[in-house]
């Protein structure tokens, strides 16, 4: 009997701690399965809202740089049109320019000084500019020729006719300014002068030097002391001038290069200009 009680005793320890075990056992596998779908559960979510992000981040840069590429893109645009624009308007510049200045004349221009004299002060001196055309038009140059050819035809025809004081006609002869007055009376518009003097301070004539002398020009000289100028001649070219000397002498080709006139030369002056001839 005792050995059927100590049996029983065990059997009921052993079924006893069978029970005890397998409900924990159960409990634990349990415990360790949620535990496991939680950690996926959770490792899924990071993963999916790292996507999201990401994708929000590309999709943020890529919008930017759309952006950016259209603005720049603008910009582009505009600096091209702009440049367009900058180059259209400075060839309208400059071809306007070019217009205005190719219509104008070309001229030099040379600065004298004007004084005027007070008795008590000094001579008060001013800067005057004088301009003078240097390029003439094909026009102005085929007229100026014409009345250069005029004059130095009626000359030449006058050679070897006798000086006459006071003459202005090719039938009675000619002085020295009379000679002048007959080749261009009827060529220019203002009134030539009777006398040499007159004629050496005509405000319409210009100042010539001697090495720019022209056919057609006037040589003066100063012969007796008389005024400024007693004498004039035509210069025809090649250093020699036409003039009517004195009486008993008829109306020759004389050198300027001779001692004599080139100690008694006193200056030149152009008659013969675009403002002057008609």
């Amino acid at each position: 009997m005792a050995r059927i009680h100590t049996a029983s005793i065990t059997l009921c320890a052993l079924l006893f701690t069978t029970l005890t075990f397998t409900p924990l056992a159960n409990a634990s596998e349990q415990t360790r399965g949620s535990a496991v779908h939680k950690t996926t559960h959770l490792a899924k979510a990071s993963e999916s809202k790292k996507k999201t992000t990401t994708e929000k981040t590309s999709k943020k840069s890529s919008r930017t740089e759309t952006k950016t590429t259209a603005k720049a893109g603008n910009k582009k645009v505009a600096v091209t049109k702009k440049s367009s624009t900058s180059s259209k308007n400075t060839t309208s510049k400059n071809s306007s320019r070019h217009s205005k200045t190719s219509t104008k004349p070309i001229a030099a221009t040379a600065m004298t000084e004007k004084c005027t004299k007070r008795k008590g002060h000094k001579p008060h001196c001013v800067k005057v500019k004088n301009s003078k055309l240097v390029a003439l038009s094909d026009a102005h140059k085929v007229r100026i020729q014409k009345v250069q050819k005029t004059a130095m035809s009626k000359l030449m025809n006058q050679i070897g006719k006798p000086y006459h004081w006071g003459g202005t006609s090719p039938m009675t002869g000619f002085d020295c300014s009379g000679l002048v007055y007959y080749a261009y009376k009827d060529l220019v518009k203002f009134r030539i002068p009777r006398t040499a003097n007159e004629m050496y301070h005509l405000r319409d004539a210009s100042p010539v030097n001697v090495a720019e002398l022209e056919s057609g020009d006037l040589v003066f000289f100063r012969t007796q002391g008389r005024g400024t100028a007693d004498h004039v001649g035509v210069y025809v070219g090649n250093g020699k001038f036409i003039q009517s000397p004195r009486s008993g002498q008829d109306i020759q080709i004389t050198s300027l290069s001779e001692d004599y006139w080139q100690r008694h030369y006193v200056g030149a002056r152009r008659v013969v200009t675009p403002k002057t001839i008609r």
